[in-house]
């Protein structure tokens, strides 16, 4: 008898002939074994099936189905009690193997639906006329049968892999993670490294998103170089131009990483790319006003650092323009640490008292920026009770780009996945 690589779990559905059924649990010698079968054919168990099993399971269990030839009933018994006995034994999913040989048609189309989420293989025993002479055999009462094996997760990956992908595509970057990391356990050794890479991808933009730079930027690395390995071989239809989206995008995130300063400049573009996504995609305007608005501080802290020295957290008041130096001592002194600090509107006005450009557009259009800064900080999420409109978002984008001459497609654009 030909030797199998180790079974955690087999799910037996056993009909009439015992036979067959013996012949496969000997082949798998599995850790944990339950039976599926008809009410009347209880006793077969014990009298015929355990005496022949040449090594027995650590534990086994049995599902009873008071019509084997009734798919509802049967139906009914394995969903019923599966799930629990599954729980029980600490069985995960692709740690199952199912095998109906001799199940009435209704009970193995029961089986199947049932066991659908935790089965990695499915077996058979078969005739073997007409079989090639490679065929896998198993010996049953004296006689050769063909040993047949297949995961059907292999082919239904496809649409499950198409719906972690729209779960990506929406931002919910731990759900397509967590699909993808479920389509991983289920799916046949070749097949694992392609989507335990489409995890890592989820779960470093997840990342991403969280502002977890570093960690974003290990994940994309190394999942990139992963997808790389896999498309070698093929891989899923657009791969191609995932790979180079995640490519650009871990450049994006090495240059922040890496840059050494303490104020920088890719971090104040990828906040403006986080506000349109949280407009756009995820329809939370508020948030993306008051994240838009950061982001525009941003590009004037690095501005002041990097053109003049300033620390908008730690003003030294003399660096300030003339008549600014006033307020700043009278209004802009931290009671608590004693470090003279810039709002936003002083940190444009020391810009353009300095001769900045930023700061003259700024101060150009305040007019405009006002409207809409008031606009953001009477939402809810600022000082107020209104709902922001979404017409708000775009117009406030719109001058931020032109104030801090920001070329919208230098922002960081996370992919659209169509696999």
């Amino acid at each position: 008898m030909i030797t199998d690589h180790h079974t955690k779990a087999l799910l037996l559905a056993l009909g009439e002939d015992p036979a067959p059924a013996i012949a496969c649990i000997n082949h798998l010698s599995p850790e944990l074994l339950c039976f599926f079968l008809p009410e009347s054919q209880k006793d077969t168990i014990e009298s015929l099936v355990q005496p022949q099993i040449t090594k027995m399971p650590q534990r086994w269990d049995w599902i009873l189905t008071t019509d084997p030839d009734s798919f509802v009933q049967s139906h009914q018994a394995i969903t019923k009690n599966l799930p629990n006995i599954l729980k029980t034994w600490g069985v995960q999913p692709g740690e199952l193997v199912m095998d109906f040989s001799t199940a009435t048609p209704a009970m193995a189309a029961a089986v199947a639906l049932a066991s659908r989420p935790f089965i990695s293989k499915v077996v058979q025993l078969r005739g073997a006329d007409g079989s090639s002479s490679e065929a896998k055999t198993v010996v049953v009462r004296g006689e050769p049968k063909v040993w047949e094996e297949s995961n059907p997760w292999n082919e239904e990956a496809q649409q499950a892999r198409q719906e972690a992908c729209l779960l990506f595509n929406q931002g919910a970057f731990s759900s397509a993670a967590k699909k993808f990391r479920h389509i991983e356990k289920l799916v046949s050794g070749g097949l694992k490294p392609l989507y335990h890479a489409l995890c890592d991808v989820a779960e470093g933009y997840a990342l991403w998103e969280a502002f977890h730079y570093r960690e974003a930027w290990d994940k994309l690395k190394t999942s990139h170089k992963a997808l790389e390995l896999a498309s070698v071989w093929g891989g899923p239809p657009g791969l191609s131009t995932v790979l180079g989206s995640i490519k650009t995008n871990a450049n994006f995130l090495e240059r922040l990483v890496l840059d050494p300063h303490d104020v920088k400049l890719p971090i104040a573009h990828d906040l403006l790319a986080h506000a349109k996504r949280r407009a756009e995609r995820d329809h939370q305007i508020d948030l993306a006003m008051l994240t838009i608005l950061r982001g525009l501080e941003a590009f004037a802290q690095h501005q002041l650092v990097k053109q003049f020295n300033v620390k908008t957290w730690d003003v030294q008041v003399d660096q300030l323009p003339q008549d600014l130096q006033e307020p700043c001592r009278t209004c802009m002194l931290d009671d608590v640490d004693g470090k003279y600090k810039l709002a936003l509107h002083a940190q444009f006005r020391a810009l353009d008292g300095l001769g900045d450009p930023m700061g003259h557009t700024f101060v150009a259009e305040w007019t405009k920026i006002k409207t809409l800064w008031d606009s953001a900080y009477q939402s809810v999420l600022g000082h107020g009770f209104h709902t922001t409109k979404i017409e708000r978002f775009h117009q406030l984008y719109t001058l931020v780009l032109k104030i801090t001459k920001v070329n919208e497609s230098s922002l960081p654009r996370f992919p659209t996945m169509t696999l």
